[in-house]
């Protein structure tokens, strides 16, 4: 998954950015809300993790006036534990909320709870048709047969699993892996995906090239 960072403590940010990347994750990391405008105008996110006070002006604000048009979920940071707060946080748009100072494996399991949340789910698990698959687990199961999977190709079945049956070219998977400090090509997708297809063969799935357009995952029906 993609996230947009957005938290002036550079010492956090940091530590927050290595917590999440070793999960796989894409991390873009923004200090201002200025810069966090530049960002979403520039690329789509699965998650925002939002300070409050910034710099240039108050997260929540910040937050009010875009969730009118701004689909992706928020996770609030906030140093204030005032129910208050969390409430107002919850009512100008946020979907969760966590307190300063945080245990990162706190953060993951929200991180995880609000995208099962936004997917339609309760559990880990997505069923992919036939197959079931899990990220946190790293699993995929089809029928008796479990499938252990690497890092990056979780992470690259989450994207597919999340945006099942559509199309999606080969650029929006590649802003959905990697942050823009990557250096990674349109072609490297190309070969990611042929070695997820290899994996994942004989496991009820398949990623169709659309020609000219980009790639769609299909299940056969459970």
């Amino acid at each position: 998954m993609r996230y947009l960072l957005v938290e002036d403590n550079a010492e956090l940010a940091d530590a927050v950015v290595k917590r999440l990347a070793l999960d796989g994750h894409a991390i873009d990391h923004a200090a201002t809300l200025a810069e966090a405008e530049d960002c979403l105008a520039a690329a789509s996110y699965d998650l925002i993790l939002l300070d409050v006070m910034l710099p240039d002006g108050d997260g929540r604000a910040f937050l009010a006036r875009k969730r009118a048009h701004l689909e992706t979920p928020v996770i609030v940071l906030t140093a204030r534990a005032q129910v208050s707060d969390r409430v107002g946080a919850l009512d100008q748009g946020a979907d969760d909320y966590i307190t300063k100072p945080f245990d990162f494996s706190e953060l993951e399991a929200r991180c995880r709870a609000v995208l099962r949340r936004r997917g339609g789910s309760a559990r880990n698990q997505i069923s992919l048709g036939a197959a079931l698959f899990d990220p946190l687990a790293g699993t995929l199961q089809h029928g008796d047969v479990t499938l252990d999977l690497r890092n990056r190709e979780i992470r690259l079945l989450e994207v597919f699993a999340r945006h099942q049956g559509q199309i999606l070219s080969k650029t929006q998977v590649m802003d959905h892996l990697f942050s823009y400090d990557a250096e990674v090509t349109v072609n490297a997708i190309e070969v990611y995906v042929g070695r997820l297809r290899r994996r994942i063969d004989g496991m009820g799935l398949r990623i169709e090239t659309v020609r000219g357009l980009g790639y769609r995952m299909e299940a056969d029906e459970a």
